[in-house]
């Protein structure tokens, strides 16, 4: 059984820092304003998959630290709360979402009509792009 739910952001926590940083600790892992983010996490037969992080400002959206267990990429899931958080995204009338992509995962994102800018910078070795999608 498959159920999306809001999450609180200690949560998200333990399953960011094994899949994004794995050779960090956890505080790498936690952002300052995570006490003003929406969490959501993915739960298979009730065990927590993947998570993601909101952060509104405005008009405008950005999600975060996005991650999916390795063993659960993909299968769709990562594709199911995106899909979840899009749609959260537009019943609050947000008129864009963005995030910082890791640039080998742009690719997962465009499919869900996000566009590459031309704002790019490198964390720890990792190129990333920021994407956008304007609604």
């Amino acid at each position: 059984m498959i159920e999306i739910k809001e999450i609180s952001f200690q949560e998200t926590y333990t399953l960011r820092q094994n899949v994004m940083w794995p050779d960090q600790s956890l505080a790498y892992v936690k952002l300052p304003q995570d006490k003003n983010g929406i969490h959501f996490g993915l739960f298979k037969n009730e065990k927590l998959i993947s998570v993601i992080s909101l952060f509104i400002k405005g008009k405008s959206a950005q999600f975060r630290k996005f991650a999916t267990i390795h063993l659960e990429q993909g299968k769709g899931y990562g594709s199911l709360l995106l899909s979840h958080l899009i749609e959260y995204t537009t019943q609050k009338t947000i008129a864009e979402i963005w995030c910082n992509a890791r640039v080998d995962k742009a690719d997962f994102y465009k499919k869900f009509g996000m566009v590459e800018t031309t704002k790019t910078y490198v964390k720890e070795n990792i190129p990333f792009v920021v994407m956008k999608k304007v609604f």
